[in-house]
């Protein structure tokens, strides 16, 4: 076991820089001039200069491709820029190819992440058998299995059949687990290209109403609510689904709901359409300015409960290519921080305890990650992102860790900067390298 000392932080931004001595796995002790007495034999030392210190993110919706599309990106590269970008535990999500729909390839990738060992890489199982949306996939097998899977998700495609959709809500609350929602009705977005709205008339694109995904958010509400079983919204992107989100949580109803939000849908709208540039396209599509001041403002009061990247890399060949033609994503995982600091906490809507709330330890409590998003204190897991809040970078899509470079931010200067981040008190990232 390793002694590492963390010299002059401010755990969540606030007070006196202090030390933080991480002993092994756990935070041993706090405080001011730990470099000096016991403390001093140590492994270790990093000069953190007055860094944020904040439990190590957690993204609920990641794609790692593997197995299927590794020259999109892999367990290896995603956990690379993951570990970049201050997380500590990615969801990794099914659909891959093959998809993952049962055991064996929940378990592949599982034992993949445990091997590159820079994050923990958690897979998210399919709801249905090849996200077909016909059958339900062995969810308690996946449960059963190594990699103990509790989280499922049809993500890319919608669980529309209702009674499909009641009976995972039904089964996986056997075993404490949460269906994560794709929220789309396919029959509104037939041939949709982006937001239906004045932009997309304009320039000729096939519009994606924001009832297809609303009506799908108050329906497995109210399927949740029926059921008692736990369902998570992916990727909010709509001023109406915070609506009817805000109205179901002040219910109290039986059923536990939650949702995330993007990074992109924070921060980008379908303005940036008018180059045709694919590298803006993304599922659910960038919507209104009105949309994006909702969203930030549900983020903050709670009704939206995390920030989760849905981070989708991309071979360039899947993007270089026509508008119609290219596949929906945005890279996410080593650009969220910046995103949150410039969207959430220059705008003053969120403190750095905030960014802990919406970045770690809600994503961990949702997921039921006893180990992640615990409290910066003596005794806690070393899990743990060291933030530089006053430093600025530029995204150079080409400099990222992940294969694709596919980020709609290439050429942006973001606030903040991963000074380092720690795996159960391993030095995982540190000055823009991992460690391995």
């Amino acid at each position: 076991m390793s002694r590492v000392l963390l010299k002059d932080v401010r755990p969540y931004g606030v007070g006196d820089p202090v030390d933080v001595l991480v002993d092994g796995e756990v935070i041993a002790e706090i405080g001011p001039g730990l470099e000096s007495g016991p403390a001093a034999d140590v492994d270790e030392i990093v000069h953190a200069g007055g860094a944020v210190a904040l439990p190590g993110f957690v993204d609920l919706h990641t794609h790692l491709r593997e197995p299927g599309r590794e020259d999109a990106e892999t367990v290896e590269t995603g956990s690379t820029a993951a570990a970049l970008g201050g997380y500590t535990a990615v969801f990794a999500m099914a659909n891959t190819d093959p998809v993952a729909d049962n055991a064996v390839i929940v378990e592949h990738v599982w034992r993949r992440g445990r091997e590159v060992g820079l994050v923990d890489v958690h897979p998210v199982g399919a709801v249905t058998v090849g996200l077909k949306g016909e059958k339900l996939a062995e969810l308690g097998t996946m449960r059963r299995s190594a990699a103990e899977v509790r989280v499922f998700s049809d993500d890319g495609h919608c669980v529309h059949d209702p009674l499909i959709m009641r009976r995972a809500l039904e089964y996986t609350k056997s075993f404490g687990g949460v269906v994560a929602q794709h929220a789309e009705e396919p029959r509104l977005t037939v041939g949709a290209q982006a937001h239906e709205g004045a932009n997309a008339a304009r320039l000729g694109l096939a519009g994606w109403p924001a009832p297809a995904e609303e009506a799908i958010v108050a329906r497995d509400c109210l399927l949740a609510g029926h059921t008692g079983g736990t369902l998570h919204i992916c990727h909010v992107s709509t001023e109406g689904t915070a609506e009817i989100l805000r109205w179901w949580k002040s219910r109290k109803a039986d059923g536990r709901v939650s949702a995330e939000v993007t990074p992109h849908h924070l921060l980008l709208t379908d303005d940036r359409l008018e180059t045709y540039d694919p590298v803006n396209k993304v599922n659910p599509p960038l919507r209104t300015e009105a949309d994006v001041l909702a969203l930030r403002r549900a983020l903050a009061d709670g009704t939206v409960d995390c920030v989760a990247t849905d981070h989708a890399p991309h071979a360039a060949q899947d993007k270089d290519c026509e508008w119609s033609a290219a596949k929906p994503g945005m890279l996410g995982l080593q650009t969220a921080l910046g995103i949150v600091v410039q969207t959430m906490v220059r705008t003053g809507l969120l403190d750095w305890r905030g960014v802990a709330r919406v970045m770690s330890e809600r994503p961990a409590e949702i997921a039921g990650l006893t180990g992640q998003g615990r409290p910066v204190a003596a005794g806690e897991p070393a899990n743990l992102v060291l933030v530089d809040p006053d430093a600025e970078w530029t995204v150079r899509g080409a400099e990222l860790a992940s294969l694709g470079e596919n980020s709609p931010f290439e050429g942006m200067r973001l606030p903040g900067r991963v000074v380092a981040t720690l795996l159960r008190g391993k030095v995982t990232a540190h000055e823009g390298k991992v460690r391995r």
